[in-house]
């Protein structure tokens, strides 16, 4: 009997044993993460790559779900909300933007989908991914584009005033790519750090594209004149010599000047995009996560526990 015993209780613990250590075995493909950190805007008004401009951070946040369905390949759906801004007055001398005196901000949501390729395998026994791995990425996804600036106090919508003439959409096509890097923190959980440009089709992100206002200036003064639509001529030219010391803009001035006054670089193949730096969490989802991990049995935490 006590042989019999002996045998039972042997059986037991060497069957609970593999049972927690057997649920590690299994791939885990699906998981979650998370991540926010500084986004920094690329246009008319901000060129880090010409000139020494600084950095002129604001952030954002994201969530993603994620798919392993190759040896070293991850596919993911990704939102994203971010805030980006762009402002003359801090710009480097020699681009000459100073006197523009124009800004703008901007709050977007994305949605991409995106494709990742691994250094290390992924499609692997979920105790035995590697400690480390770096990746890259790239995809396709849909951002809204909304761009504002501040007049008289009140921040404005700018895309539906057409200060250019030239209608934009409120949604446009990115493209993500970029580098990252995991650092497994247990057995269901990596550490990430990413960065991410998107480059686009659209020049207006920051609705300014155009050289200058000569070929549409007489449209904005005949608004302005006529009390159509006065806010398009006075958002348009922020210029301080082409503006009274009221605030209001200085149209015998702007007549004069035939409209050469500058708003962009004039280039019609340069797109905006904007770059972001992430770092946040990745959890695989295993079915068991929930019962042994954040509320895991503590009478076998000591006994199963294998990170």
């Amino acid at each position: 009997m006590k042989r019999l015993l002996l045998i039972l209780f042997l059986f037991s613990t060497f069957s609970a044993f593999s049972q927690s250590f057997y649920r590690y075995r299994f791939e885990e493909p699906w998981s979650i993460s998370a991540s926010l950190g500084p986004t920094q805007y690329f246009g008319e008004l901000y060129s880090f790559w010409k000139y020494n401009e600084g950095i002129q951070p604001d952030w954002h946040a994201n969530f993603s779900v994620n798919y392993i369905f190759g040896t070293h390949l991850k596919a993911r759906l990704e939102g994203t909300y971010y805030k980006m801004s762009g402002s003359d007055p801090p710009s480097d001398p020699r681009a000459y933007r100073t006197p523009r005196n124009l800004s703008f901000k901007t709050s977007n949501i994305e949605v991409a989908t995106l494709i990742e390729y691994y250094w290390h395998p992924v499609k692997v026994n979920n105790i035995t991914r590697h400690l480390w791995n770096p990746y890259i990425f790239a995809g396709i996804g849909m951002s809204t584009n909304n761009p504002k600036a501040e007049l008289n106090g009140t921040w404005v919508d700018l895309r539906p005033l057409q200060l250019e003439n030239n209608p934009y959409n409120d949604k446009i096509v990115v493209f993500p790519m970029g580098l990252g890097f995991k650092y497994k923190l247990n057995v269901y959980m990596d550490m990430k750090v990413e960065g991410n440009y998107r480059f686009t089709l659209t020049d207006y992100m920051d609705d300014i594209s155009a050289y200058n206002i000569s070929e549409f200036y007489l449209d904005l003064v005949d608004d302005y004149v006529t009390g159509n639509n006065p806010d398009r001529l006075r958002l348009a030219i922020r210029n301080p010599d082409f503006v009274l010391d009221n605030g209001e803009p200085d149209v015998d001035a702007i007549l004069r000047n035939k409209g050469r006054i500058r708003r962009g670089s004039g280039l019609t193949h340069r797109y905006d995009g904007y770059l972001t730096i992430s770092v946040g969490l990745e959890i695989y989802l295993s079915p068991d996560i929930w019962d042994n991990w954040i509320f895991r049995d503590r009478i076998y935490e000591k006994r199963f526990r294998f990170w």
